[in-house]
Order: structure tokens, then sequence, then C-alpha cells
């Protein structure tokens, strides 16, 4: 296939696969999410919260009262070759025993992240708790957005965005590293969770030159369409993923309000490589094998 992407067919209905909610760093419940779902008049979503899938059976079962076709999923925080960057997790089995495992050691990582960066504000005289974080949180995967929004709520940032250039930001002074798995292995834990793994956003972490490794680890796609691509980065992107016989997919990366304005309805996926992406999910699962839990 030749041609820039998003290639739209007459009638063509739309997709939103990257999409957060309170589970991770979002603020939408999961049914919130769906009402803007419906509102957007999208025919399929998927929810990809970070390290998790605490979401997916509420917002499954909400989406087929709805009416939309619901796709499990996630975003793995990984690296390659010293960069950080996301894989997306698509159709996993959300009872897989090694995800779940692995899942487990990522939400404890979090957590005690939290606690780190909370301990850095404290040498700095803030009268910040942990509690007071996770209590927001109030999820399995907490994230700097939460410690942010505590610190509006506690009066000491007037928005999340000044709390990051405060404070959060890598190189301010309670930024706190990420426990990274390796790309390689996030690929693997998809598969053996019987998901198809996407590259996130490439635009935003440049990781081109990485891509072909990438895919003789066994990547299956690239996010080609979201919010902070440019119609240049989409464009190239779309080239790139049919050169390397890979997927196309997208989505907004909505966090419902952390930020501002809500982002659904800013990418709209046409439906068939929703079904591209549903084919290659059948087709791997008939492949796939167990595989023992990853060990650090």
């Amino acid at each position: 296939m030749t041609g820039p992407a998003p290639r739209i067919r007459e009638g063509e209905s739309f997709a939103d696969l990257h999409l957060h909610t309170r589970y991770s760093d979002g603020t939408y419940s999961p049914k919130e999410l769906v009402g803007s779902a419906v509102a957007n008049r999208l025919a399929a979503i998927s929810l990809t919260d970070h390290d998790t899938v605490e979401g997916c059976e509420e917002t499954a079962a909400l989406c087929a009262a709805a009416g939309i076709e619901f796709i499990t999923g996630t975003e793995l925080t990984a690296e390659h070759g010293g960069t950080e960057l996301h894989i997306l997790g698509y159709h996993i089995d959300t009872s897989s025993p090694a995800l779940l495992s692995a899942m487990g050691r990522f939400q404890t990582a979090r957590q005690e992240r939290i606690k780190e960066m909370v301990s850095r504000l404290n040498e700095m005289d803030i009268p910040l708790t942990t509690d007071a974080v996770m209590s927001l949180a109030n999820c399995r995967s907490p994230g700097r957005p939460h410690v942010g929004l505590a610190l509006v709520r506690a009066g000491i940032c007037a928005s999340v965005d000044e709390a990051f250039d405060r404070f959060l930001k890598k190189h301010r002074p309670a930024w706190v590293p990420k426990m990274l798995l390796s790309a390689v292995d996030a690929i693997s834990l998809i598969h053996a969770a019987g998901g198809v793994a996407v590259i996130a956003h490439p635009g935003l972490n440049r990781i081109d030159s990485s891509i072909s490794s990438l895919v003789e680890a066994g990547l299956d796609g690239i996010e080609c369409l979201h919010s902070k691509h440019t119609p240049v980065m989409t464009d190239r992107y779309g080239a790139l993923a049919r050169r390397l016989g890979l997927l196309i997919t997208g989505g907004s990366d909505c966090h419902g309000f952390i930020k501002g304005t809500p982002l659904m309805g800013t990418i709209k996926l046409p439906y068939h490589y929703v079904t591209s992406l549903g084919e290659k999910a059948a087709s791997l699962a008939q492949k796939s094998s167990p595989l023992t839990e990853i060990q650090h």
C-alpha cells in the first residue's frame, strides 16, 4: 500500500484507541469515558490506562450497553536504547497470569515513586503527604499527574501544568525516574497475553531509528494518528508502517480534564484500521504460546 494515512472510506465510522481513566492518570470514570464516546459518535474505543487493566471490565460492560465496540488495552512504560517509549497492547487477555504479575510489579514501583516524589517535596518544606496523593489517585497505578493535582488541591500550585513546570518535570527537584521495562520484554508480555503490540506516539519520543529493531522484536504496529502528531508526522509514520508491513492505529490520548479540555473527538481513526487490528489479534492468538513470568 502507498500514500498517506489515514485512509477514510465513504460512510465509514470511527474509533479512538488511546484513552485513559481514573484507573491511571485520567480524570474520567469509565462511565464518563463511554458517555464521551457516545457524544463523539465513536463506533469503537480501547482503554489504555498506564501499566494496568483495572478499568477494562467496567468499561467493556458500559460499552456493550451503549452499542460501542470495546477493545481491551493497556499502555506499558518501556525503554529501548536508553530512550523511554510506550507500548500499547490491544486485544489482550486481562486475566493473563504473566501480564497481571508484571503489572503488579509496575504498580508497586509507581506507588514507591509517588512516595519518593512526596519525600523530595517535603525536603523543600512543602507540606504534602503520600496519603493525600494516594487518596486522590484512588487506583493501583498512580502517576505524576496525581501529585500535580494534590499540589493544586493544597493551594501550592495554581494548575497541574505549574506543578510540572516547578517540581515534577524531568530535572525538576521532585522528579523521580520511572521503573522501565525493556521494550522487547513489553512486546513479549503483550504477545503472551494474546495481544497486539503497537508503538505509541513515536513522534513524541524521537525513536524513528529504533523502530526497525523493534519490528525484529515483534512490534506489530505504529500509532500514526495522535493528538500531538502533526499532519506531516501522521503521513510519515503511515508511510513507514506500510513500508514495514505494520498496522496503523490512532487515538487522542485523552486524559479527561487533567490538563484542560478533554481530547476525545480530536482524533478519529477510520474503522477499517480497527478491523485490521482485530484480524492481527486473531492471527497472533493462533500462534501464541504461554510465556513464563519475565524476571528482573
